[in-house]
């Protein structure tokens, strides 16, 4: 089963303040991260992981009219958190993602207090639900003549 473990920062001004730790305590985070990713590949569990950068550096792409795509730099819903990062891992039971979720959770912070950020867990989905599920009423229908 695999799962993705989206890491959520605090949003403040906008940017997570990661960038202003003392150099020292950023590295042992940096270090903490790389050690857990190394981990979880060794393991066979380590499917991909990614930082992402901060939301003064996102973007909103619509399809825009023709061939060139409308590209903005917002509006963005409100929000009092950000997606930092991700991991997604392939792993036998939730429990296991659950617990995977956890130890990066407790990633180090300013003077190696663990952070304890939230971790959300979301199954990825191997193809689309079955249509019947999602519409039952179209289960017994013969196809149009």
């Amino acid at each position: 089963m695999k799962f993705m473990l989206m890491m959520n920062a605090p949003r403040g001004d906008g940017d997570w303040n990661v960038m202003s730790w003392p150099a020292g305590d950023f590295a042992a985070h940096i270090k903490f991260m790389m050690q857990l990713n190394a981990e979880l590949k060794n393991a066979g569990q380590l499917v991909g992981a990614e930082g992402l950068a901060s939301p003064g550096q996102a973007r909103i792409v619509r399809a825009g009219k023709g061939s060139v795509p409308e590209v903005t730099d917002g509006p963005f819903a409100e929000a009092k958190e950000f997606l930092a990062g991700y991991w997604i891992v392939d792993v036998e039971a939730p429990e296991q993602a659950y617990a995977i979720a956890a130890r990066a959770s407790s990633a180090p912070g300013p003077r190696g207090v663990p952070l304890n950020m939230p971790i959300e867990v979301r199954q990825v989905m191997s193809g689309p639900p079955d249509s019947d599920a999602i519409c039952p009423a179209t289960r017994d229908r013969s196809p149009a003549a």
